[in-house]
């Protein structure tokens, strides 16, 4: 079976903001399907989605959308692709039936089919009651839907989703996800949801790319980035002082990665085969009672917190 070429490569790209660099050097791929774009606020997600759309010009480097070269081919690429920012970007006055359908228009389809399919979006997006009240009256969580179905309407072959569920309520933060996840496991849409969460990712998305600082910290599929090589425990100990500080320390020196996730249970992960093993020789050296320890599934919050060197 052939493989699949990448729908976005980036090739040693730099982005400046005058004398601030916003992406350094960065190379990577975004594969076809979903693939979170995962980094904490200010790590340069957004700079790397609006420099692949054409508006912003790296100081150098190479990038590709769908085959095409984002700085020969920018318009060709924008009418393959559907974009949901993160700022609000409606235009007050307009009902959101309107409003999608010139979007639609925009993207090059003709104006009968453009109405057609902003009716069929928006149902798709749950505003299909609301379709005929001005936008500017929305709530947020309407106006992130809107947003969604802007994007869709001319049917692209790619999304970039920067923040989807910014300023959601839980309820529609949960149901924005399932949209997503709907677009990109049964509708077969190729995405990549820009995301400083962490759980938004690891549910709508197989791949991911790590950015921080500008530069990419890790990158693969998630199920394999959560697979490292040695085991993660759920540890909870007693120790002779009751300080728990100094077994940190001995357990950081022996090479093994520690976090806290409440008061009294840490979870550490211990690399190579030495597993449990390995944990209770180094409390028994610390005369350090172990009062509770099993396997834990590592999560992309661990894989995470390696990346972009969280202790």
């Amino acid at each position: 079976m052939p493989e699949i070429a990448p729908v976005v490569t980036l090739e040693t790209v730099t982005v400046m903001y005058g004398r601030n660099t916003a992406l350094r050097e960065v190379t990577s791929s975004f594969a076809a399907g979903a693939v979170g774009l995962l980094g904490p606020n200010g790590a340069g997600k957004s700079t790397m989605i609006k420099a692949l759309l054409g508006f912003i010009v790296p100081a150098r480097g190479r990038m590709r959308v769908l085959g095409l070269d984002v700085a020969d081919s920018p318009l060709e690429i924008r009418a393959r692709v559907g974009y949901m920012p993160e700022s609000d970007a409606h235009i007050p006055g307009m009902n959101a039936v309107s409003f999608v359908a010139y979007c639609g228009e925009l993207a090059g389809l003709p104006r009968v089919d453009a109405m057609q399919r902003a009716h069929e979006v928006l149902f798709y997006v749950g505003l299909g009651e609301a379709r005929y009240r001005n936008v500017e009256t929305y709530s947020t969580g309407m106006k992130q839907r809107i947003k969604l179905a802007q994007a869709l309407v001319h049917d692209p072959d790619l999304l970039f989703l920067d923040e989807p569920t910014n300023g959601m309520d839980p309820k529609g933060r949960d149901e924005m996800l399932e949209l997503v996840r709907d677009l990109a496991h049964n509708k077969g849409v190729n995405l990549i949801l820009s995301s400083h969460l962490l759980p938004d990712v690891e549910y709508t998305c197989d791949q991911v790319v790590v950015l921080d600082k500008g530069a990419i910290a890790a990158a693969g599929p998630i199920d394999a980035l959560k697979q490292p090589r040695g085991r993660v425990f759920e540890l909870r100990v007693k120790t002779p002082t009751g300080d728990i500080d100094p077994f940190l320390l001995q357990l950081r020196a022996a090479g093994l990665d520690c976090h806290a996730t409440d008061e009294d249970v840490m979870r550490v992960f211990v690399p190579g085969d030495g597993g449990a093993q390995h944990l209770f020789q180094l409390a028994a050296a610390e005369q350090v009672q172990v009062r509770h320890l099993r396997p834990s599934v590592p999560t992309l919050e661990d894989v995470f917190a390696q990346a972009v060197g969280e202790d």
